[in-house]
């Protein structure tokens, strides 16, 4: 088994037919096919189907896939290594970051850059649901994302960032901008950025409140939508105290004075447990968590006020 059969099995599956994969890394379509055909003789099992819209991955294709996107990972982390070696800054990183988190980690990652010129970066703004899996199979160095259950899993480590108060928002005007507790917003659109059963925030909340989780929700993947959708809409959302004082609102909307305590948002840096980042991408992880561990000064105090409150 070779690694190019290896990164080739990883590309057809991602662009999704071998014709794709082959123009995509400029090589001919037979000997990607072939490349292939050796990788399942020697596996001793088909890793994917053929069909007129492309190939999917067979139950031991999808299994497989894991496996050889964590070793191409560790081989791509080896060549960073020696490439910053030989040109100190060089070198790529991907990084995975909550919609609340979007807020807070450009600033830090600006600065990054200005320090580093040369390194190439990718950022992925999604769902806690959809950036977990790319930090297990290593398609991201690392994700700064909500604490759940998901985040604690086997083979994931997960260290906090900062806790923030979190506040009900809505838009100026909405009729249910006087209300007082969660079962008053219980039939109420809800905006969130994780699914049902996730061990989102939103559940935590409505347990901890005993009230039924909302049956309007929409899910959203990308913070400033969901912001600017709900700033034109009777939605509301669940927004941290630092993102909601931030410039992203501009007075657009307001918050819903909860009177009942509800759980603090907990932000934190994602990674795998067995998997050393390479040097770049720890500079990276460090810049952003030193930022957001930091900001604002007062973050602290607004959580004690809310708990006090």
């Amino acid at each position: 088994m070779r690694l190019n059969q290896l990164h080739d099995f990883v590309s057809i599956v991602e662009a999704g037919s071998i014709r794709a994969a082959a123009r995509a890394h400029g090589v001919s379509h037979p000997a990607m096919s072939k490349s292939l055909r050796t990788l399942e003789a020697e596996v001793g099992v088909s890793l994917i189907r053929r069909s007129t819209r492309g190939v999917v991955c067979t139950p031991a294709g999808r299994a497989f896939l894991a496996r050889a996107r964590s070793i191409a990972a560790e081989l791509r982390k080896a060549q960073e290594e020696l490439a910053d070696l030989r040109g100190p800054g060089g070198g790529s990183v991907s990084a995975g970051f909550a919609p609340a988190s979007v807020v807070l980690a450009p600033e830090a990652i600006a600065r990054f850059l200005e320090a580093r010129p040369l390194a190439r970066l990718r950022i992925v703004e999604g769902s806690l649901s959809a950036l977990v899996p790319l930090v297990r199979d290593e398609t991201l160095d690392f994700a700064v994302v909500q604490r759940t259950h998901a985040t604690t899993g086997p083979g994931l480590k997960f260290r906090i960032l900062c806790r923030d108060r979190m506040v009900i928002v809505c838009r100026r005007g909405h009729p249910l901008r006087e209300a007082t507790s969660l079962s008053e917003l219980a039939d109420a659109r809800w905006l969130g950025f994780n699914a049902p059963k996730s061990g989102s925030w939103l559940e935590e909340a409505f347990a901890a409140a005993n009230v039924v989780f909302p049956r309007c929700l929409t899910m959203c993947e990308s913070f400033a939508f969901a912001f600017e959708l709900m700033s034109r809409s009777d939605a509301v959302m669940p927004v941290p105290a630092t993102v909601f004082a931030g410039p992203l609102n501009r007075g657009r909307v307001v918050e819903i004075p909860l009177k009942e305590p509800i759980p603090p948002f907990i932000l934190g840096l994602c990674t795998r447990a067995d998997a050393q980042m390479t040097s770049l991408a720890a500079a990276l992880a460090r810049a952003v968590a030193d930022w957001i561990k930091n900001y604002p000064p007062n973050r602290e105090s607004q959580l004690q006020g809310a708990g006090s409150s």
